[in-house]
């Protein structure tokens, strides 16, 4: 998961391309000025992998890596914000 720990400040998002609430997360992120890099599971080998063990064999997204590692599961951008302390 080291791989794909983000800046601070920022998040990085396990998403695919047909995911609604992923496109909801990242117009709000963006709107609020929330720094994200996207990881789509389908195009990035491991990543689908890396999805299900984070959320105990599902795989669900938007699922979002922190920069103090921890993850989330769709969470809101309020959510990250106050994650990030931003």
């Amino acid at each position: 998961m080291t791989d794909f720990t983000p800046a601070d400040g920022t998040i990085t998002m396990f998403s695919t391309t047909w995911c609604g609430y992923c496109n909801r997360l990242k117009k709000q992120l963006t709107a609020q000025g929330i720094g994200y890099t996207e990881v789509n599971i389908e195009e990035v080998e491991g990543t689908a992998e890396l999805v299900e063990q984070l959320n105990g064999g599902n795989r669900t997204v938007p699922t979002v890596i922190y920069p103090d590692g921890t993850a989330a599961t769709n969470p809101s951008a309020a959510q990250v914000k106050e994650k990030l302390g931003v």
